[in-house]
C-alpha cells in the first residue's frame, strides 16, 4: 500500500497524527512543496448580497487561507479530509459532489476514493457510504468508461482542450496507423497536439542536440504507451508526463483499444535534429495490454 493509501486510510478512520508518526519524511516533503493560492468566488456569487460576511469567510478564509496552506497539507490530502468529514456528518448533497470532483482534480484516484468510502462505511454508517458511492460513481464515471471501453478520435475531438487538427500527412511515413497534428505554438517553445487512432504509434526515433534539446509529452486523453530502447514499455494515461532526454531512442503511441492524445513540447536546444528509425515490431506491440 503506497503512502497516499496509508494517508487515506488513517484520515478516513478519524485518527490523529502524532509527532512521532512524522518520521516518514513528511516534514521534509512539506519543505520542498510550494503553496498554491486557492481562489474561490462561490460564496460571493451565491451569497454575496444576502450574507456578505459568510461569503467572505468562505472565499477568503476557508479557501483563501486554510486550503491555500497546501505546502503543509497537500490538496490531495485536504480533499480526503473534507470528503471524509462530509460523509461522516451525513452531508450527502451538492457540496459533497463538489468536493469529490475537487478530490479528483487534486489527484485522488478512483481506487483511492473507493477505499476511502468503503472504510467510512464501517466508521460512519453503511447508508452514508451507499449515498456517497452514488455520487462518486457519477464523478468518476467518465474515467471508468474510458478505462473499460477506450476512446475513439471522435470522443477526444469532442472534449479536447486544443483542436485535434488534420491528418498528419507530412509525417505519415514515420507512423503505423493514422495520426492527427495541430501545432499549438511555433513561437518561443514549439508545442504540438498529437492525436493517435487506436493502434497507431510512431516509429523509433531520436531527438538529437549538442546542448539541451529533447522532448516532453503531456498526456491529455485516452490510453497509450511510451518505450525507450532496451527498457519495458510504460503505460500512459491522462495527467502523465514523460521527459525524453536528447539522444534517447524511443517511440510512443496509442494502445490497441483506445485512441490517445498528448501535447508534445520540443525542449529548446542547440544543434537539434530528429532521426527516424525502424518501425516498432508488430509482434512486440501486440504483446502490450
Amino acid at each position: 500500500m503506497n503512502c497516499r493509501k496509508w494517508t487515506a486510510a488513517i484520515l478516513a478512520a478519524g485518527m490523529f497524527f502524532t509527532a512521532n508518526f512524522m518520521t516518514m519524511g513528511v516534514a521534509e516533503m512539506a519543505e520542498q512543496r510550494e503553496a498554491v493560492k486557492i481562489v474561490q468566488t462561490a460564496g460571493r456569487e451565491r451569497l454575496g448580497n444576502f450574507a456578505p460576511d459568510f461569503a467572505r469567510y468562505n472565499d477568503d478564509i476557508l479557501f483563501g487561507e486554510v486550503w491555500s496552506k497546501n505546502d503543509v497539507l497537500s490538496l490531495h490530502d485536504r480533499s480526503i479530509v473534507t470528503v471524509s468529514a462530509l460523509v461522516a456528518s451525513g452531508v450527502i448533497d451538492s457540496s459533497l459532489k463538489y468536493h469529490i470532483e475537487s478530490a479528483k482534480k487534486n489527484g485522488v484516484t478512483k481506487d483511492e476514493m473507493v477505499e476511502i468510502i468503503t472504510q467510512l462505511g464501517f466508521y460512519a454508517g453503511w447508508p452514508k457510504a451507499w449515498a456517497a458511492f452514488n455520487m462518486a460513481k457519477e464523478v468518476y464515471a467518465e474515467e471508468t468508461a474510458e478505462i473499460k471501453e477506450g476512446l475513439t478520435v471522435e470522443d477526444i475531438r469532442r472534449t479536447s482542450l486544443f483542436p485535434v487538427g488534420g491528418e498528419n500527412v507530412n509525417y505519415a511515413q514515420y507512423f503505423d496507423g493514422t495520426s492527427y497534428l495541430n501545432m499549438v505554438s511555433t513561437e518561443q517553445v514549439v508545442l504540438g497536439n498529437v492525436t493517435f487512432e487506436a493502434g497507431c504509434r510512431n516509429h523509433w526515433h531520436i531527438h538529437h542536440a549538442s546542448k539541451g534539446g529533447g522532448q516532453i509529452l503531456l498526456v491529455t486523453a485516452g490510453r497509450g504507451w511510451y518505450q525507450e530502447w532496451g527498457k519495458p514499455a510504460q503505460e500512459l494515461r491522462p495527467g502523465d508526463v514523460v521527459h525524453i532526454p536528447a539522444g534517447v531512442k524511443h517511440w510512443h503511441g496509442a494502445a490497441k483499444d483506445s485512441a490517445f492524445q498528448h501535447l508534445a513540447v520540443e525542449v529548446p536546444g542547440e544543434g537539434t535534429s530528429n532521426e527516424w528509425c525502424e518501425p516498432v515490431e508488430l509482434a512486440e506491440y501486440e504483446k502490450l495490454k
